[in-house]
């Protein structure tokens, strides 16, 4: 085996790739994210909601999104109704997000739509999308790579890593993440 790189970092190009806003509009965002976000507290959501909003994200109503929480991109991203985003979220949107309604994405989970083709010497970008279908939740600390699809009502247990696509209705969990059991629906209390 040669210690010489695979790579040449020298040769990457990504001039390709169309972020979907120009540079002083991302700045902005950016900027905006850093400031107004952190400063927030918890609850003014509906500020943070509207900041998203006004640079391109399709919020739902209800939605929750705590005050740490980072979106690369959010022209790229949809968030249905009622759904949380919880604390140190990273929602790295170089391709489109997709969450659903009545989802959770639990703190520091990493919903990532890039990578890199290991076998290009030139270490090519590859962005494919996210989409969590409704009810289904990522629990903490969670990794969900490019191309995943989460079925409706699925959940994703903790720490888990997300490579391929999880059915609905069932719970998952480990790295890799593996469906291993059946979700069941149960009835809500009745009062008495």
């Amino acid at each position: 085996m040669t210690n010489d790189p695979f790579v040449d970092l020298r040769k990457y190009d990504q001039s390709w790739f169309d972020r979907g806003r120009p540079a002083w509009y991302i700045l902005l965002w950016w900027l905006v994210q850093a400031i107004a976000f952190p400063l927030t507290p918890q609850p003014l959501n509906i500020l943070r909601c509207a900041l998203l909003r006004l640079f391109g994200a399709r919020i739902g109503k209800g939605v929750l999104i705590r005050p740490t929480a980072r979106f690369t991109y959010p022209w790229k991203v949809t968030i249905g109704n009622h759904s949380w985003i919880g604390d140190n979220v990273v929602l790295y949107s170089l391709d489109q997000i997709s969450i659903g309604e009545h989802c959770v994405i639990s703190q520091k989970s990493y919903l990532c739509t890039g990578s890199h083709d290991i076998q290009d010497p030139a270490f090519g970008l590859k962005t494919a999308s996210i989409t969590i279908e409704n009810g289904a939740w990522v629990a903490t600390d969670c990794f969900v790579g490019p191309g995943v699809q989460i079925g409706a009502n699925a959940v994703i247990g903790a720490r888990s890593s997300v490579f391929t696509n999880m059915p609905s209705g069932q719970i998952c969990w480990g790295s890799p993440c593996r469906p291993k059991t059946v979700r069941i629906k149960l009835d809500p209390p009745t009062n008495p």
